[in-house]
Parts: C-alpha cells; sequence; structure tokens
C-alpha cells in the first residue's frame, strides 16, 4: 500500500491552509488586530507541518511483506546485534523461514549498534512449551543472521532447527 500520494495531497491542503493564515495575519497587522502575534505562531506552526508533510510525501512508507510469514512478538532486543522473537508453537518449518525473513526484514535498522567485529544481526526464534504442569522450557527453532550494512541482504543465513520440531505439542484433534 503506497501511502505517498495521500501525503501530498494533505501537503497541498496544509500549504492553502499556511497561505490562508499567511493572509490572515498580514490583514491583521495592516488593521492592528489584538490577536496579530498569534495569527503570526499559527502560520509558522503550519509552515512546519506543512514541511513534515511534505517530507512523508517524499519518502517512501513501504512495508515489505513476506508471504507465509506469522504475526510474532520481540521478546528481547539488545539495541545492537542480538534479537528474540516468541512464535507459536504450531508453526511448520516452511512458516517459520518466512517468519524469520519477516523479522529480519522489520528489525533492521541503520541505527543499530552492530558497527565492529562482525556487523551481523542475529535473530532467533522460540516457543514456549511445557513438557509438565508448571514447567515452561524455552524452545528455540531458528535463527537467521543478516547483514546490519545493508538493507537489502542476499546472503541472509537461515537455520532452521528441523529436530526441535518433534519437541513441539502435537495438535489435538
Amino acid at each position: 500500500m503506497n501511502i505517498q500520494p495521500e501525503f501530498l495531497e494533505y501537503t497541498q491542503w496544509s500549504g492553502i491552509t499556511t497561505l490562508a493564515f499567511a493572509a490572515l495575519t498580514v490583514l491583521a497587522f495592516v488593521l492592528q488586530w489584538g490577536i496579530r502575534f498569534r495569527l503570526v505562531g499559527t502560520t509558522g506552526f503550519m509552515l512546519v507541518v506543512t514541511a513534515g508533510l511534505f517530507a512523508l510525501s517524499l519518502a517512501p512508507l513501504t512495508r515489505t511483506v513476506i508471504p507465509g510469514a506469522l504475526r510474532y512478538n520481540l521478546v528481547y532486543d539488545n539495541g545492537a546485534t542480538q534479537t528474540v522473537i516468541t512464535i507459536p508453537n504450531d508453526i511448520t518449518p516452511s512458516q517459520l523461514d518466512a517468519t524469520l525473513r519477516q523479522a529480519a526484514s522489520d528489525l533492521y535498522s541503520y541505527g543499530r549498534l552492530g558497527v565492529g567485529t562482525n556487523n551481523l544481526m542475529l535473530i532467533r526464534a522460540r516457543t514456549i512449551i511445557h513438557p509438565e504442569s508448571g514447567i515452561s522450557v524455552p524452545l528455540y527453532l531458528g535463527q537467521v543472521k543478516r547483514s546490519l550494512a545493508s538493507r537489502d541482504d542476499s546472503n541472509m543465513a537461515i537455520e532452521i532447527y528441523q529436530d526441535k520440531f518433534a519437541l513441539l505439542p502435537k495438535p489435538t484433534a
């Protein structure tokens, strides 16, 4: 979904409103109205809003959607190179692959503090299993390592731990 045209339309309307406030401000100074300085502030504020909307109409605000990816929750992020996501325990290996790719796309940021030794971000996927009543055990099902240097990393290393899927609870019929 591309919302840039909508921001451009909002920019146009905001620009028209800014010009109207500017004209009203000039009129207020000519006629010596008491609210003329408030209108200066309002016009300045509208200039800032118009500039912000214009900037949003230039930058792409699209999100990559990976088909087959399930919803996940971020449970740990050190702001640099390590993150952990939680996934449902009825996930399949193909859904895990898509979900790891989605998380790698979503969690990428230019502002991460990973510049240094390996320049890679590690995203681990886990679920919680309950082998006995009252006992919860985290079970890591896979991980992805992606570059922190470029947004479009074609060399992501995705590892799926096939042996761990046998430990997942079987769905009840």
